[in-house]
């Protein structure tokens, strides 16, 4: 595992079901996520729906709020979450959530801890100093808290029919996070990721486009999701490593409704990555800020295939 554990795509349930039937009062899943990194997380989650401000009208007659928690699992993390979904109409959905977990480190992977270079040269050094991660296990918390409006449409819901499900949904949300022990500016990583967080604020939009078959027995959605994470920091020297650039990934992924309890999304995703030169390239070997931004920005670069098995439990 070179850079994250992490596999979760929330977007694929919500559009399933804006083309579904109304869903239970309650329901709990078991969820297992690998990819090719390799990586795997095991989420086991509860919901529960109730009916707020329902209508008469195509609009309004599934509003709902939807409140989902969460314990998640991987070889280096333990999170709790909790979401709560309000739907006051059929196309809007307002969004609140908040996670906390910590972690530990191993061979294959940091799960928590404070990213420094190897050495204390001003920043930015040259040659460029090597990422160390300086942390124990459970040594602090992290936390996180976001709200989030996504904006969601069915064509068949104007055009009935069976084979008119053309899906649109679009998500934004705005994050803050923090890990408890790591001071303002300084850098920190969760579940093996790029290793450049900070305690602060992040923008988070996704975009999806999909076309839902009811009447195939298995495979039942196809789509295609380009997803953007953005840090919203104004660290010293930024401009310099390109701290103003944001993430992208292009996700396209498969449902295959296997019965009607089991349901597998299979995904194949390419992302962006700074273009620091030679350095960094799909890894995180270098302490990035001392790596100065290259001509055009970004690149982009092959980034996982990646498997979701969710079984409903009742």
């Amino acid at each position: 595992m070179k850079r994250r554990i992490a596999m979760i795509f929330l977007i694929a349930f919500p559009i399933m079901a804006a083309a579904a039937e109304d869903d239970p009062a309650s329901s709990a899943h078991i969820e297992i996520q690998l990819s090719s990194e390799p990586a795997a997380k095991l989420v086991l989650s509860q919901s529960f729906t109730i009916p707020f401000l329902q209508g008469s009208s195509p609009l309004t007659r599934g509003n709902n709020i939807n409140t989902v928690f969460s314990a998640e699992f991987s070889p280096v993390s333990v999170n709790g979450i909790t979401e709560i979904n309000w739907t006051p109409a059929a196309f809007f959905v307002l969004s609140g959530g908040g996670l906390a977990g910590s972690g530990w480190n191993m061979p294959l992977g940091y799960g928590i801890g404070i990213n420094r270079p190897d050495r204390d040269d001003p920043a930015p050094a040259d040659p460029p100093r090597r990422s160390q991660v300086d942390g124990n296990a459970f040594d602090g918390l992290i936390w996180k808290a976001w709200g989030a409006g996504t904006l969601q449409f069915d064509l068949g819901a104007v055009l009935p029919g069976d084979w008119n499900h053309v899906l649109f949904q679009t998500r934004h949300e705005f994050r803050y996070a923090a890990y408890t022990r790591a001071r303002a500016g300084e850098s920190w990583v969760f579940e093996n990721d790029f290793r450049e967080n900070e305690n602060g604020w992040r923008y988070r939009a996704s975009y999806v486009i999909g076309y839902y078959m009811p009447r195939f027995p298995v495979f039942n959605l196809v789509a295609f999701m380009a997803e953007l994470d953005k840090p919203l920091y104004s660290t010293r020297g930024g401009n310099f490593w390109g701290q103003h650039l944001g993430y992208w990934i292009f996700s396209c992924f498969f449902n295959f409704s296997i019965t009607p309890r089991l349901n597998t999304i299979l995904a194949v995703q390419m992302h962006t990555r700074r273009n620091h030169g030679d350095y960094n390239l799909n890894s995180t070997d270098y302490f990035y800020r001392d790596l100065e931004l290259q001509s055009g920005g970004r690149r982009l670069l092959f980034h996982r295939a990646a498997l979701i098995i969710n079984y409903r439990l009742r």
